[in-house]
């Protein structure tokens, strides 16, 4: 671990709770918004703790992952509806807690919590899985393919975990319209996917065998 590092890490991170509490904060005006507040917790803790055990076991990949910047186009656009998207959910989330416009049960808050945690702890074993993770669409030198674990389930265990992170997001934080907003994920990482494969089959040895292996590339049974 170097303090330059750790000095990187620490500034992306309280950044990241600085732009997110901002824009669920701000169009709420208030602080009372308890949604919010959980969803800052169960979003921002658990990265803590995964980025400083990623120090201490795995400072490679915390620094590639903190300094990757995607080239592809099409990928730079995929980040960046990516981004609106998230921007336009918050917003939504915070304005419709300050104008009551349809107030969720607080059980399906706990619930979607609940869900959101679970779909973490999923994403820290497909990080644990795969030293060769990357923000970006890569391949890394020395890289194999990786076919175990979840990565013997389906071919993108990561989006399939991410899907399930952004969808359950909304009902965090009590917002339904936030809800149809994330739906644009779906047609996102599709697009991302197979841009990605497209990639993956040039660039990465066996990744075609890995194909035929393993059928699904993002829910089991269905596509």
């Amino acid at each position: 671990m170097s303090a330059k590092l750790f000095l990187q890490a620490i500034i992306k991170f309280l950044a990241g709770v600085v732009m997110v509490g901002a824009l669920i904060f701000l169009p709420a005006w208030s602080f009372a918004y308890v949604e919010g507040w959980i969803f800052m917790g169960i979003l921002f803790i658990p990265m803590f703790v995964a980025g400083i055990v990623m120090m201490f076991k795995s400072p490679d990949l915390l620094k590639s992952r903190l300094s990757a910047k995607e080239t592809e186009k099409e990928q730079k656009l995929v980040i960046g509806l990516s981004l609106l998207m998230f921007i336009g959910a918050f917003v939504v989330a915070g304005l419709n807690f300050r104008f009551k416009w349809l107030e969720m049960p607080f059980w399906s808050v706990i619930l979607a919590a609940c869900i959101f945690i679970a779909a973490y702890i999923f994403y820290a074993e497909v990080l644990r899985e795969n030293a060769y993770l990357s923000r970006t669409i890569e391949v890394q030198e020395g890289q194999k393919v990786v076919d175990t674990g979840l990565y013997g389930v389906v071919r993108h265990p990561m989006y399939m975990v991410t899907l399930v992170l952004f969808l359950s997001m909304p009902f965090v934080l009590g917002s339904l319209f936030s809800f149809f907003i994330m739906l644009v994920y779906i047609p996102i990482i599709v697009v991302r996917i197979i841009n990605e494969e497209k990639f993956l089959e040039k660039e990465l040895n066996g990744y075609t065998e890995y194909k035929k292996k393993v059928k699904y590339r993002l829910i089991p049974f269905i596509w």
